[in-house]
């Protein structure tokens, strides 16, 4: 049965990585947890607890990009990116930092997809038109990229690992937030010295700003610009009264989803429809599919293997334990993705033997291993393939090996020291 079911996830996963015939991540899912299913792996009942898992997960994730879709249109996103060229005043290294907080900012309010796959682009765009060589517009993407991923801790609705992992251990927005802040803090921090440090002597010392345009110069709409103030102020509010009132955050996030939408049709700058077709709808599927065959993993024992693994971990104190956990969720990532990892982690916490306080600690180190694991390789991520999809696309090619080896040497010091942050903060909240 062991060996059928890592047959299954691994033929499944290559399918999704590398999408032959241009099959959609849903598709390839679908098909996996079908196998599945016909194979005895898994059971209906199996299909509802999954469904019971994901659903709230995947629904506030499609009305989150949708959101972020229709600002992307009205040009808010290159609104921001164009202030922080102006505060720059000049300064390479500034505007480098500048960047990598707005990307920051993106991921913690917009999911770590909206940073990588919105602002990367545009991003892209300022940097060739300030003429910046290839190495400095390599720099920006690069950490554009990976801010995305490490910076996607804060907020349960940051990064859709976050998301899956609160539900299942029904985690609320403010008690989530309580813990992760300071985490995501340390991991902004590291992540800003390791790629000045990385890419120091590639940056460019001194750039024109007034080769660009002003910031107002990229509002397409600006009736819909103040407007989507309002919104995301509405968005702020319906997360804590989700959990205030302990309702699934997709179920006021997915109507000011559509009714921001709704109120866009009449924009010249918008159109619905397009937003419509564009938002991750695969997702849905592909979240489904995915950990239905996770599922089979947890059936055919393998959750039990690493409860083991983790059970020795906690052997070892909350500092050992919180480290441990989150670089196996960082290699497992790295190696399978980080989707499947924070679901077959979260299987296997929840069976371990752990007192309250260990499990806790397990749960929120599983989080940051699966947010920034995946920086040390491309498969990590589905968010980074799309994201090296739409570089390449852009005439920006970055090699496997080249992005293994500054995953490797950017992600280790950063998931240590944001780990080790974690665990401080956990024994002061004890």
């Amino acid at each position: 049965m062991i060996a059928l079911a890592l047959l299954i996830f691994f033929v499944t996963l290559l399918f999704v990585l590398i999408r032959p015939w241009n099959l959609s991540i849903g598709t390839s899912a679908l098909a996996g947890a079908t196998l599945a299913m016909v194979f005895g792996v898994v059971s209906w009942a199996d299909v509802l607890t999954v469904v019971g898992i994901v659903w709230n997960a995947t629904l506030t994730f499609v009305g989150m990009m949708i959101i972020s879709l229709v600002l992307d249109e009205i040009g808010f996103f290159e609104w921001a990116a164009l202030n922080m060229a102006r505060w720059g005043k000049g300064s390479g290294f500034l505007l480098y930092g500048l960047m990598i907080v707005l990307g920051a900012f993106v991921a913690a309010f917009f999911a770590n997809d909206g940073a990588a796959l919105i602002l990367t682009p545009i991003v892209l765009a300022m940097v060739r038109h300030l003429g910046f060589g290839p190495m400095a517009v390599l720099a920006f993407v690069m950490g554009g990229g990976f801010i995305a991923d490490t910076t996607s801790l804060p907020f349960v609705i940051s990064n859709l690992v976050n998301i899956v992992s609160a539900d299942y251990f029904n985690l609320g927005f403010v008690e989530y937030s309580r813990i992760m802040l300071i985490p995501n803090a340390a991991a902004l921090v590291a992540s800003l010295v390791m790629l000045m440090l990385y890419y120091w002597r590639v940056l460019p010392r001194r750039y024109d700003p007034s080769l660009l345009a002003l910031p107002k110069m990229a509002i397409r709409d600006p009736h819909l610009f103040r407007w989507s103030w309002w919104v995301l102020g509405f968005l702020l509010i319906a997360y804590f009264g989700a959990d205030y009132f302990r309702i699934p955050v997709s179920l006021l996030v997915l109507p000011i989803a559509f009714l921001y939408l709704g109120s866009a049709r009449r924009s010249p700058a918008v159109k619905p429809w397009k937003i419509l077709k564009e938002a991750p709808w695969a997702i849905v599927v592909f979240s489904i599919g995915m950990y239905v065959v996770v599922y089979g993993l947890k059936n055919a024992g393998i959750t039990n293997i690493l409860s083991t693994w983790i059970e020795q971990m906690a052997a070892t104190g909350l500092t050992g334990a919180t480290v441990g956990m989150g670089f196996l969720a960082a290699i497992l990532s790295s190696v399978m993705n980080n989707m499947p990892t924070v679901m077959i982690n979260a299987l296997s916490i929840q069976h371990a033997q752990l007192d309250p306080q260990m499990q806790e600690a397990m749960v929120y180190a599983n989080v940051v291993g699966a947010d920034l694991g995946p920086k040390l390789t491309p498969i990590g991520s589905l968010a980074t393939l799309l994201w090296m999809n739409v570089l390449a696309k852009k005439q920006v090619v970055i090699g496997w090996w080249t992005y293994m080896k500054t995953g490797f040497v950017l992600t280790i010091p950063t998931l240590l020291a944001t780990l080790l942050a974690l665990s401080w903060w956990l024994q002061v909240n004890l």
